[in-house]
């Protein structure tokens, strides 16, 4: 039972003992902490604008339809409630094609986005590692616990924003 915990602590202590220079990064996290991060949100906001806007415009009135809904319950002839029913589909079936195609389009641009930042964030990392001679870069995600002060994220975001 215990066998493994102690093979796996035996390698860890080995391979501490091989690296000197350890370091934690969130990788993700530099990259939506950068000013090309905060100026793209921007772009893509203005972007989207109009259609955020349309949305939010739709989502209102699918509202509206169905207080009529609750409102004329019982007291509103069959047909109307029918009516309203039909207009309450088609509001809220423009609502949810409209907010997916929306949310479609945000992530193929998050996506170029950040295929447009890898080479650069790659580029800042190298030129650390070597400048600092780090031996060991670990996911900041994947580790349980580090000290702080082998987190290196906040560099890389200050070496990207130069960039």
């Amino acid at each position: 039972m215990f066998r493994p915990l102690i093979i796996i602590l035996g390698v860890l202590l080995s391979f501490n003992a091989m690296a000197e220079k350890i370091v934690i990064l969130g990788a993700q996290q530099a990259l939506l902490g950068s000013k090309a991060a905060a100026e793209f949100r921007g772009k893509l906001e203005k972007e989207f604008s109009s259609e955020q806007k349309q949305l939010v415009d739709l989502q209102a009135q699918v509202k509206q339809i169905q207080e009529k809904i609750k409102k004329g319950a019982g007291t509103q002839s069959k047909e109307v409630q029918d009516q309203q029913r039909v207009q309450f589909q088609k509001a809220y079936g423009e609502y949810q094609r409209l907010g997916q195609a929306l949310q479609q389009k945000q992530r193929q641009r998050e996506d170029a986005f950040l295929k447009e930042m890898q080479p650069k964030m790659d580029a800042v990392i190298r030129d650390l590692i070597d400048s600092e001679g780090y031996d060991l870069v670990l996911n900041k995600q994947a580790t349980f616990y580090a000290k702080p002060a082998l987190d290196i994220t906040s560099r890389v975001i200050e070496l990207l924003n130069k960039k």
